[in-house]
């Protein structure tokens, strides 16, 4: 079992940068991949971001390529998402997600409760 915490979810200006950390307790975080999904209203949840469990694979949305930077340290049992350049359709509730290898779609055992980043034009 993980527990993941969410946080650093703001109100930010487009063109700001901001970092998401998902913190995990539990057993073995370092053998779960952790993926970042978000949500807004109307609209389905949304893939951002992935890291396998060594941190040498990464995936991402095409949405973010160039601006999110996904990382990990296993040794403090936390994930991190390194948003920048945001923009206003970067909106909603982002939350990490951990399971065993790495996956685009929100097929993950265990979720963040999220965490709310909203960004003004």
């Amino acid at each position: 079992q993980v527990q993941l915490v969410d946080s650093g979810g703001r109100l930010v200006q487009a063109g700001d940068s901001l970092r998401l950390s998902c913190t995990a307790s539990g057993r073995n975080f370092g053998a779960y991949a952790v993926g970042w999904f978000r949500q807004s209203p109307g609209k389905d949840r949304e893939f951002v971001a992935a890291i396998s469990w060594s941190g040498a694979i990464t995936s991402f949305a095409d949405s973010v390529k160039g601006r999110f930077a996904i990382s990990r340290d296993n040794a403090k049992n936390t994930a991190y998402l390194q948003m920048n350049n945001l923009k206003p359709d970067d909106t909603g509730v982002y939350s990490c997600a951990a399971r065993f290898g790495i996956e685009k779609v929100p097929t993950y055992d265990y979720w963040g409760q999220g965490t709310q980043v909203t960004v003004s034009s």
